[in-house]
């Protein structure tokens, strides 16, 4: 975790706070790639699948019945993750084997569980 800055005046009359805390300002690309992922991770379909591929690797079909929805729909959904690196896939004879891309989507995903959960 970041250390947070703790210089505030009352008045607000001088600005070394700001000028403090710039150094931790993302650039504008950084927080629109962060914003983009946190957007993907919004929609439940996308976290159901998440969820199951936070435990296996699975192909389309095998998603398709544990979800109960459609080829097109889980395609499209696949899509989507792939494109912002949520999931990685791999081909095996004629089917396609999908993954959490990395850690780090894993953890947030484990995060965010627990965090709801938490009491």
């Amino acid at each position: 975790m970041t250390e947070k800055i703790t210089i505030c005046t009352d008045n607000h009359d001088s600005d070394t706070l700001a000028l403090a805390a710039q150094d931790y300002l993302l650039n504008g690309v950084l927080a629109t790639r962060v914003a983009s992922l946190f957007k993907a991770l919004s929609d439940p379909t996308r976290i159901r699948v998440i969820s199951l591929l936070a435990h296996t690797e699975m192909c389309v079909g095998d998603l398709c019945l544990a979800l109960g929805m459609s080829q097109p729909a889980i395609s499209h959904q696949l899509r989507i993750l792939r494109n912002l690196s949520i999931v990685s896939a791999r081909r095996q004879g004629q089917h396609m084997f999908y993954t959490l891309a990395d850690q780090h989507i894993h953890d947030l995903y484990c995060q965010g569980l627990a965090h709801v959960e938490h009491d």
